[in-house]
Order: structure tokens, then C-alpha cells, then sequence
């Protein structure tokens, strides 16, 4: 056994002084949520569209007559043969919670340019029930830098996470590159593979969450986060933060729901 043991006694002692960390993580947490919430709103005047099973629609109709709309943008691009494994992982708690945010003025949607037929399909194989539209031919995922062109991977004019990357022709430094690729290569080339592309399809589409508020007929964005933004969404990473052995991660480890059995 690696790790150090003790007693009951040492145990409460060290946990007790952790304990003191938690909290004022607790409460600097709290202090950015409020600063969350006094960012400026900015006004929406680009009129998107977006398929649903009930025909096109706006965004002001994806508050479904809630005041405030929380959109997950999930990866799940036309050439898509599946929806990305780990925002699938993120979107398996949704259903459990979405019911509450309803409750509380509050939409949920998540957002993909796949085709409306692919996301219904990719649905219906997940057993999800969550509001989940097409905005395939909109230029919303483009606008909430989730979604780039080829040509912006190539020659440069991709920003992402508030901070632009190196076009792909171009040899990057070493710090650039550790910040571009902190996931290691081999592991997003397993993700591509798995959602039917190759990485640099794959990865024109990206992962984030989107806020907006409705107010006198206005839709306003309020907040958007991305990449290690979306950790605190992630359910089952704040369960293993928790466990003996933490994230415990050795490469892409997780599957689909219903994939383990295949293993």
C-alpha cells in the first residue's frame, strides 16, 4: 500500500484542516457566482433558427416561457456517425435535473449542428428526454465559438476559451502547444474515432455551456464557459474528486452508457 495510513484520531485531525479548505472554496465559489451574475447582459439581434420536432424555431421560443435559458453546446457535428462521448457523459444527468430548472424559470436545451433526424436518433439510443435541437445552417454555433471552418483550423482565427490558437500549418512553440494539446493526442484521436471522424473534423466542433435571459421581448446573452469551464457541470468528476483515488485517469478511460458491456 503506497498511500499513508493512520489513526482515527490523525484521520480527524487532518480532515478538520480540510475541512477549513472546503469551506472557503465554498465561499469563493459563491462570491463567483455573483460575479457571474453581474456581468453585462448583450443584446441578441441575429435572428437564429433552429430545427425541433415541431418545426423551426426561434431562440426566444427555446425558453419554452421560462425568463432564463441555460444552453449546452454539444459536440455533435454533421459528419458525426455519434454524439461526443464525454459531452454524452456530461448530458446523462440531464434529465434528472431538467424537471427542477423548469420549475424555476430556468430552460434547459442542449445545441448541435447535427442534422435534427441524427440528434432524434442518438437520443432515442441514450434513453434521453431533454430538449435537444438542430442548428445546422444557423450561424449560433459559429457566434458562441463552438464551431469552426476549416479554413479558420488551417490558417488561424479560431478562438476558443477566450484565447486564440495557432493555425495548424503553423509549427507552435512549446508553450502553445502544451496549451493547445493538454489533452493527449492519442486520446482525441480515440474520441474522434468514436463519434465516426478524424481529429481535425472532430475538432471544429467544440464543448460549452451558453446563458441567456428574455426580458421585454429581448434576448440577452449573459455568460458562456468552456473546456475545464464546464468541469463543475460535470457530475460524475465531482463524484471521483471525491473518491480515495481522485480522477485516477490513465488515457480515455470512460465509454457511452451503454457501451461498457461491449467491452
Amino acid at each position: 500500500m503506497k498511500h499513508k495510513t493512520g489513526t482515527r484520531k490523525q484521520w480527524l485531525s487532518a480532515r478538520l484542516k480540510l475541512l477549513r479548505a472546503e469551506k472557503e472554496l465554498t465561499r469563493r465559489s459563491d462570491d463567483v457566482a455573483r460575479q457571474r451574475q453581474n456581468l453585462p447582459w448583450v443584446r441578441i439581434d441575429k435572428k437564429y433558427r433552429f430545427e425541433t420536432d415541431k418545426g423551426d424555431i426561434s431562440l426566444a421560443d427555446l425558453f419554452r416561457g421560462r425568463s432564463q435559458l441555460l444552453v449546452y453546446h454539444f459536440m455533435f457535428g454533421p459528419d458525426y456517425t455519434a454524439g461526443c462521448p464525454a459531452c454524452s457523459s456530461i448530458a446523462d444527468a440531464f434529465d434528472g435535473f431538467v424537471i427542477h430548472l423548469d420549475n424555476h424559470d430556468v430552460a434547459l436545451s442542449a445545441v448541435s449542428r447535427a442534422p435534427f433526424a441524427k440528434i432524434q436518433a442518438y437520443k432515442r439510443r441514450m434513453g434521453w428526454t431533454f430538449p435537444w435541437v438542430s442548428s445546422l445552417g444557423s450561424d449560433f454555433n459559429s457566434d458562441f465559438n463552438v464551431w469552426f471552418s476549416e479554413k479558420q483550423q488551417r490558417d488561424g482565427g479560431i478562438e476558443y476559451n477566450y484565447r486564440e490558437e495557432a493555425p495548424t500549418h503553423k509549427p507552435l512553440t512549446k508553450k502553445a502547444e502544451k496549451r493547445q494539446f493538454s489533452v493527449d493526442q492519442g486520446a482525441v484521436a480515440q474520441v474522434a474515432a468514436m463519434t465516426g471522424t478524424d481529429v481535425a473534423t472532430f475538432t471544429r466542433e467544440r464543448p460549452g455551456m451558453s446563458a441567456f435571459v428574455l426580458e421585454d421581448g429581448i434576448v440577452y446573452h449573459t455568460y458562456s464557459a468552456y473546456a475545464r469551464g464546464l468541469d463543475a457541470l460535470w457530475g460524475m468528476y465531482q463524484w471521483l474528486d471525491r473518491a480515495p483515488k481522485g480522477r485516477n485517469e490513465t488515457g480515455f478511460w470512460f465509454r457511452r452508457h451503454d457501451e461498457y458491456n461491449k467491452l
